[in-house]
Parts: structure tokens; C-alpha cells; sequence
């Protein structure tokens, strides 16, 4: 008995490492899920460019050296490029450091240089302007008398009441939405700062206007498109067919663009996020209190929230209204 303890048969050492081989497969696929499918394809396209980089002047990249990340990080300098985006490279080669358990590159020396480019370039970061209450009006009345109008028209209103990101409008599924009297109650599933995927809620109320009115907006593009379950927010080609698959984000950014340029503003000043800005832009200029726009917005901070409503308050209460010039 003793021996069968200290040395199993060969089939229960099988057994053992093909568990253990799918353990194995199940903790890498619990990783790659710790990260949104953004945030991967991001972290794979810097580590790309940083591994090219190094490939062309036959530089070492895993693991890297100090004088060599300091040169990669130099010549996004030469480049031009935003701080914004190098500290989001840099985070991706850490992260490509850490899964080949390689220390972080981010050494004392590399801070030391890191910390001297964000004094040399800045790191102020402009951002996408807000789509305000009076300009979504406006493009809502571009919205063609079809398919696809009635789609957009229920897109942008959603996106701008309920301050949804892009990529939480098209994952929304017609079983997120429950209707009560004041409005529809929407289940966000997963969002940016819910990757666990506890859930959310947010509250979208009947609108003043029947043309205005985003609860009515959806009600009409589920009777229009027919959809009785699955992906809300869907592709329609050019021949005004539905597809079965639910809109990309890129399509969001578009969609909101399309519009934009419609009503003579410039579409590169707006993406995806404009509507969820302009909320939280308008309510603050309409005297909401930061408490229920962050209700809305679902921002874990108001030091996030504020960023998107600071130009909003400069004229509010400012001490050089009142100087009698």
C-alpha cells in the first residue's frame, strides 16, 4: 500500500497531467479574460511596434535594456507623439515583460528619463469635443425616414442620456432592457470599470418631445427591425438589409462623425465618446450636481468626471463676469 502511494500507476499519472495540462489552459484563458479585447489588442499592437523598432537597429527587446528602452523612448519624442501615448506604450512592454516573467523595465533610470520627456513635451491632453443638447438636436433631424435612420436616431439618443461608452452601446442585447413607467431601466453587462461583469444599470427616462424622446427612439427601432432578441444596435448594408451582428465600435465612431459633418462641424474634432462627454457637459452647464451626473456617467472618480465637465464650469461663477467691463 505504501509503495502504490509513493509510486501511482501510469494511468493515474496520466490522468494527473492531462488535469494538470488543462488547469494550465484554463489559468492562461483566465488571464487573457482579466483584460478587455481592447486592452489586449492595444498591448499587442505597441509591443509590435517596439519589437520592429528594435528588430531595425538590432536592439535587444526581450528582455530589454536600459539604453535601449531609453532610445525607443527618445525617438517617440523625434516622432512627435503625445505623452498620452508613450506611458500607454510603455504599460504595454511592462505587461509584455511581466507575462515572459521578466522584470519591468521601468527601472530608476527609465523613470528618471520618463519624467523628464513629460517636462520637456507636456502632458496636457486635448480630447474630443462634447456633442451638446443643441447639437444632437440637430443631428437627429439628419436621420432619414428609414431602417437605417430609425437605428442612428435610437443610437444617439441612447448613447447621450444614458452617457454610454461606445463600446457598451453595442454590446447592449434587447434582454438588457426593462421598461416601467418612468422609462427603460439597461443592464450594462460589462463596461471599462466593471471587468468583472458584476453589472450596472442606468435609467433611461421618457424625453419631453416625442422626436426627442430616446425611450420612444428604441421602442421604434425594435418594431421597425423586427428584433425580438440578440444585439440591439446592428449593421445595415447598403441595400438596407440587417445583419445578425451587432454594430463595432469603430461603426459607433462613424455613425457619430456621419452626423457631425451633416450639421458643419468638423468630424475629426468628435469620436465615439462625444455623446458620453456631451451629457455630462450639458447637465453640468443645466446645474445637475456632479453626485447625479456621476450617477449617470458611472465614473468611479470626480477627478475622471471633472475632466469632462471642466470647460462647462469655467464660465459659471467666475469672478470675471462681474467685473463691469
Amino acid at each position: 500500500m505504501v509503495n502504490e502511494l509513493i509510486s501511482p500507476p501510469a494511468s493515474v499519472l496520466e490522468d494527473a497531467e492531462s488535469t494538470l495540462t488543462l488547469l494550465l489552459n484554463m489559468s492562461n484563458t483566465f488571464i487573457e479574460k482579466s483584460k478587455s479585447a481592447s486592452t489586449r489588442k492595444s498591448y499587442q499592437s505597441d509591443w509590435t511596434h517596439f519589437v520592429e523598432w528594435c528588430n531595425k537597429f538590432e536592439l535587444p527587446y526581450m528582455p530589454t535594456t536600459n539604453e535601449t528602452y531609453a532610445l525607443y523612448l527618445s525617438s517617440m519624442v523625434l516622432e512627435g507623439l503625445k505623452a498620452s501615448t508613450i506611458q500607454r506604450r510603455m504599460s504595454s512592454i511592462s505587461q509584455a515583460h511581466y507575462a515572459k516573467n521578466y522584470d519591468s523595465p521601468s527601472t530608476k533610470f527609465i523613470k528618471d528619463v520618463w519624467s523628464g520627456i513629460k517636462k520637456e513635451i507636456g502632458t496636457y491632453q486635448e480630447g474630443k469635443q462634447p456633442i451638446l443638447i443643441e447639437t444632437l438636436i440637430e443631428m437627429l433631424k439628419l436621420a432619414p425616414s428609414n431602417i437605417q435612420g430609425s437605428r442612428d436616431k435610437a443610437l444617439l439618443l441612447i448613447g447621450f442620456v444614458g452617457a454610454f461608452r461606445r463600446s457598451e452601446l453595442v454590446n447592449l442585447d434587447v434582454s438588457d432592457f426593462r421598461l416601467g413607467k418612468q422609462g427603460y431601466t439597461v443592464r450594462i453587462k460589462f463596461s471599462k470599470t466593471d471587468q468583472d461583469g458584476k453589472g450596472e444599470f442606468v435609467a433611461i427616462p421618457y424625453g419631453q418631445s416625442p422626436d426627442t424622446c430616446p425611450v420612444l427612439a428604441i421602442q421604434n427601432w425594435l418594431t421597425v427591425s423586427k428584433i425580438e432578441s440578440g444585439p440591439v444596435f446592428r449593421a445595415i448594408n447598403r441595400h438596407g438589409q440587417l445583419s445578425e451582428k451587432r454594430l463595432s465600435d469603430k461603426s459607433v465612431a462613424f455613425i457619430i462623425k456621419r452626423y457631425v459633418e451633416g450639421v458643419g462641424l468638423d468630424p475629426a474634432l468628435y469620436s465615439g465618446h462625444s455623446l458620453r462627454k456631451g451629457f455630462a457637459t450639458t447637465a453640468a452647464m443645466r446645474g445637475s450636481s456632479e453626485r447625479s451626473i456621476k450617477e449617470q456617467t458611472r465614473h468611479k472618480s470626480d477627478a475622471m468626471l471633472r475632466r469632462y465637465i471642466v470647460n462647462a464650469n469655467l464660465f459659471m461663477e467666475n469672478a470675471a463676469n462681474d467685473l463691469g467691463l
